[in-house]
C-alpha cells in the first residue's frame, strides 16, 4: 500500500472519529451508524468524500484541522493527526513558503521543536525578511528556551513588518491571524 494511501485512509477514519465542526469549508458532522452523517432533514448523508481532493488540499485540511484541535487543547488529537500530516507534505512535489510554514507549525504544536526550527529557517534562507519564517523562528526559539534567538527574530519581525505587509502575499492574508499575534508578541520585548 503506498504512502499515499495510508494517508487518505487515516485521514478518512479521522474524518469519522472527528468532531462537528467547519474546517477547510466542509462540514464535517459526526458520523452515524453505517458511516452516515445525519442531515438536517433527518435522513443519513455519506461521509465527505476527499478522494477528489488533490494532495495539497489534503494537507490543508488536515493542517487546518490540526490547528483547531490544539486551540482546543486535545493533545492526543494533535499527535495523531500530526503523524498522519507531517508525511503527507513529504510526498508533495515541492513545499513553497506557506507550505514549510504550515508543516513547521504542524512540527511545533506536535513537539517535534527542532524540524520546525529547520523550516522556519529553510524560509528565512530563500527569503531573510518574510513573515512567516521569522514568526515561526521567534516561536520555536522561545519553545526551545533560546531567549536570544527568539529576541532576535522578534527585532527582524518588527523591522520587516511593514514593507513585508504591504507585498500582501497569499499566505500573508491565509496567516494574517499568525503574523498579528507574533508582531504583537515582538513587540513586548
Amino acid at each position: 500500500m503506498t504512502g499515499v494511501a495510508l494517508v487518505l485512509i487515516a485521514f478518512i477514519a479521522g474524518q469519522r472519529v472527528g468532531g462537528g465542526s467547519t474546517t477547510g469549508g466542509v462540514a464535517q458532522r459526526p458520523v452515524a451508524a453505517a458511516g452516515a452523517a445525519p442531515s438536517s432533514s433527518g435522513g443519513a448523508m455519506p461521509a465527505p468524500d476527499i478522494s477528489q481532493l488533490s494532495p495539497r488540499d489534503r494537507v490543508d485540511r488536515l493542517y487546518d484541522r490540526i490547528m483547531r484541535l490544539d486551540a482546543e487543547g486535545k493533545r492526543d488529537s494533535v499527535q495523531f493527526f500530526a503523524n498522519m500530516a507531517i508525511p503527507g507534505y513529504g510526498m508533495l512535489p515541492s513545499l513553497d513558503d506557506d507550505l514549510r510554514y504550515d508543516l513547521g507549525r504542524i512540527e511545533e504544536v506536535a513537539g517535534a521543536l527542532v524540524l520546525a526550527r529547520a523550516q522556519a529557517d529553510t524560509i528565512l534562507r530563500s527569503n531573510p525578511t518574510h513573515l512567516l519564517g521569522l514568526a515561526l523562528g521567534m516561536r520555536t526559539a522561545k519553545a526551545l528556551d533560546d531567549t536570544a534567538g527568539s529576541r532576535a527574530f522578534g527585532t527582524r519581525l518588527l523591522s520587516a513588518s511593514r514593507s513585508q505587509r504591504g507585498k500582501a502575499l497569499p499566505e500573508y492574508e491565509r496567516h494574517a491571524a499568525d503574523i498579528a499575534a507574533a508582531v504583537r508578541e515582538a513587540d513586548k520585548r
